[in-house]
């Protein structure tokens, strides 16, 4: 395995050193949020972070009255996060770099979010004001899945301190993702602009394409957004390499959005479908065989003499198929194992912003979700363990959220201002009776009967929950920020946490989105998570020059009744049958991050150096096993440059040995790596040719957080960890007009 300072890695971060080259800086919005905005630019200097796309200016007419002008501009130039990960078609992907995040490995476009040792429903994910809950007993199309990283305008990842605003029923955290509002043009002309984009990454063959076209005037705007993105079977990296199995993917994403825009008034709508034809999931037993989501979703945002109104309402249907993809055995008709899900989701949210005085501002929200849910598995013809009959996993189940909110924003000396909040969640969900393949059958017996037990049980459930956010922001100095606080965070189980009801080997094994391969086993008497958190971040940067700042981020979470799991039972290949369960726990960590100038002239352009390590610890304090999912010490340190139209970076990722794992899950141990990255990119009028090599050593390594590979498992019976991409060399062109 690789250790950090072997000699090979050495002469290779050596050799590199003659590959001088970077890019913008990111944009960060606030000590606790990380902030990214993809609007476009002329130049790769630093922008602040915006709400749309379009350039936005508030000018008078002849009555006095302001109105939104909005200027066409859709070049693809954005900043670092997005130019490191052009080519990738994981939103997740834009998050890199983020204060304690992380992600853990499922499908190609389909990775789950990690925010401070918290994962996947604790947090807080929000398309375009629509939060999803993944339909699936495997978690294959989580919220991000739903949007490519080519029409997102804002990126927002929250870890620690969340608002209420944009927090309820979550404990780790939230990520808030915007794509582009409508352009219109200036009064009385017509604008047309958009671009198109291509991109190859060489390892596992992918392949991408993306373009958008709008037609505007100065008060209707119409939008088409189309993408593709494709890959075969990536490859590891190291002497012997090989092919990941279960890696591929292809993806298609379509959306139209008219907009309309008159004085400070903006509405808009967008009616959109994701198609994936297929997605591998080399850490579960089964594959995507088909997922198709089909939404609407409506916004308006105006300004009045009381304040600001925002206004959202979405509806969402998703078709969702699973079976075995042929590197875990193909199907037909009477092979393989069908899993069918139906999802309809719909929501609406308002949130006022209202000035009680020239430095107090209120903010007062109000929203509501239903997710509905069926999950049913189809008989396969002639199988005595699937079969004669529908396996009814979920049967017309529901899980509604009704939520209001206040928030308090006060600025009470010129250094010092408070954030106050107060939320409440209303949950509510039940489910119908339920039905094993057979009511007679042997196979089926364990399953049988756990269905008359649970379909003879009252199924209501009804959760009210409470946050709250107390955050204090003092600046001593002109060159160091304080911001620390407290929150209550609250989440109520999921509908698969809750209802998944079987207890038969097979059919335990098909719940589980966690990637390790063992069974799992719902619980009705589950109680919500109650996180804790007490956080504060110190920043010390330069007031004058912005040449440098070092961020500093300790926080301690207590959770009362965290979800865990403990063991009910084993399977012959030793994986565990789990059931879920109420545990208290703790996680606490540091996030940090450091950047400095090193020169700026004409000459030679400007350079900068970054680096960021994050450091997180959970453990469960009833059974004193590491929580699962927890990433190892880990960081990025990067030399990146910006010169006339060139910009580029050198950057080296490292993680630490995972030594602490969670014994119950029998989370594998992985050895320490070093990852080194070239990349760069020129801009040449309305193009952009951006190139990297990712790996450039063709490392070998383990993720921490990518599970067990179950798709190699299946081919070669050795059950290992899975492991990481070798060496890729990636390319994209974009042109804009």
């Amino acid at each position: 395995m690789f250790v950090p300072g072997h000699k090979h890695a050495l002469l290779c971060s050596v050799f590199t050193l003659g590959f001088v080259v970077s890019f913008s800086p990111l944009s960060v919005s606030s000590a606790r949020a990380a902030t990214f905005d993809l609007t476009p630019a002329e130049s790769l200097s630093r922008v602040s972070p915006k709400s749309s796309q379009a350039k936005v200016s508030a000018e008078s007419d002849a009555s006095g009255h302001t109105k939104i002008v909005a200027h066409a501009d859709e070049n693809i130039i954005v900043n670092a996060i997005r130019l490191r990960d052009r080519t990738s078609p994981d939103t997740t992907s834009l998050f890199r770099h983020s204060l304690g995040f992380s992600s853990y490995s499922a499908g190609g476009v389909s990775a789950l979010p990690v925010l401070n040792g918290m994962a996947d429903d604790r947090i807080a994910t929000i398309v375009d004001g629509m939060r999803i809950a993944s339909a699936c007993p495997n978690h294959m199309n989580p919220a991000l899945s739903y949007v490519d990283p080519d029409s997102v305008a804002t990126a927002q990842a929250i870890a620690g301190i969340t608002p209420v605003s944009i927090g309820g029923d979550s404990t780790g955290g939230s990520i808030v993702v915007e794509r582009r509002d409508p352009l219109f043009a200036e009064h009385g002309k017509l604008l047309v602009t958009g671009h198109v984009r291509g991109d190859y990454r060489s390892n596992g063959g992918g392949s991408g394409a993306s373009g958008t076209i709008t037609v505007a005037n100065d008060t209707w705007s119409l939008r088409y957004t189309g993408s593709y993105a494709h890959a075969s079977n990536y490859r590891t990296g190291g002497s012997n390499s090989r092919q990941v199995r279960s890696t591929s993917y292809l993806s298609f994403n379509h959306a139209v959005t008219a907009g309309f825009h008159k004085d400070n008034h903006l509405a808009s709508v967008t009616f959109g479908q994701q198609d994936i034809p297929y997605e591998g999931f080399p850490n579960q037993y089964m594959d995507m065989t088909n997922n198709r989501s089909t939404y609407v979703n409506g916004k308006y945002k105006g300004e009045f003499d009381w304040g600001n109104l925002e206004a959202r309402a979405y509806w969402q249907r998703v078709d969702h198929v699973m079976n075995m993809m042929n590197d875990k055995g193909g199907h037909t008709a009477t092979t393989g194992m069908p899993m069918n899900t139906d999802s309809r989701s719909v929501g609406y949210s308002l949130k006022a912003i209202i000035p009680l005085a020239p430095k107090h501002t209120l903010t007062l929200g109000s929203e509501f979700e239903h997710n509905g849910l069926n999950d049913w598995w189809p008989p396969l013809t002639g199988s005595m363990m699937m079969g004669p009959n529908t396996f009814h996993n979920i049967n017309n189940g529901h899980r509604d959220r009704l939520g209001h909110y206040a928030e308090w924003n006060a600025q009470w000396l010129p250094r010092v201002s408070t954030l106050l909040g107060f939320r409440s969640d209303l949950i509510m969900m039940n489910t119908g009776q339920v039905a094993p393949y057979s009511w007679t059958g042997m196979m089926s017996m364990a399953d049988a009967m756990a269905a008359q037990k649970f379909n003879a049980a009252s199924r209501g459930r009804t959760d009210t929950n409470f946050d709250v956010t107390a955050l204090v922001r003092w600046h001593p100095l002109d060159s160091l920020s304080i911001e620390g606080g407290y929150a209550r965070k609250t989440r109520s189980p999921n509908l698969y946490e809750r209802y998944s009801w079987a207890q038969g080997a097979m059919a335990t094994s098909m719940i589980g989105w966690f990637g390790d391969g063992n069974g799992y086993v719902g619980n009705l008497n589950l109680s919500p998570e109650v996180a804790n958190t007490a956080s504060f971040t110190v920043t010390w940067h330069d007031p004058t020059d912005d040449g440098w700042e070092v961020k500093v981020q300790p926080y301690y979470t207590y959770t009362h009744n965290y979800i865990n799991v403990v063991r009910i039972g084993s399977f012959s290949d030793g994986m565990s049958k789990l059931q879920f369960v109420n545990h208290n726990a703790q996680s606490y960590g540091i996030n940090s991050s450091a950047r400095a100038r090193l020169w700026k002239t004409e000459a030679y352009g400007t350079g900068e150096i970054r680096a960021n390590l994050n450091w997180v610890r959970g453990q469960d304090l009833q059974n004193h096993s590491g929580l699962y999912h927890q990433m190892p010490t880990n960081g990025t340190v990067g030399l990146y440059e910006t010169y006339q139209n060139w910009t580029g970076r050198i950057e080296t990722t490292l993680v630490k040995s995972k030594s602490t794992v969670d014994w119950v899950r029998n989370e594998p141990r992985t050895p320490g790596y070093v990852l080194l990255g070239i990349g760069g990119s020129y801009r040449w009028r309305n193009f952009l040719l951006d190139a990297s090599i990712e790996n450039i050593c063709n490392q070998k390594y383990y993720l921490p957080l990518g599970g067990m590979s179950l798709g190699d498992y299946k081919a070669t019976g050795i059950m290992s960890p899975l492991q990481g991409m070798g060496r890729s060399f990636n390319v994209s062109l974009t042109a804009s007009f």
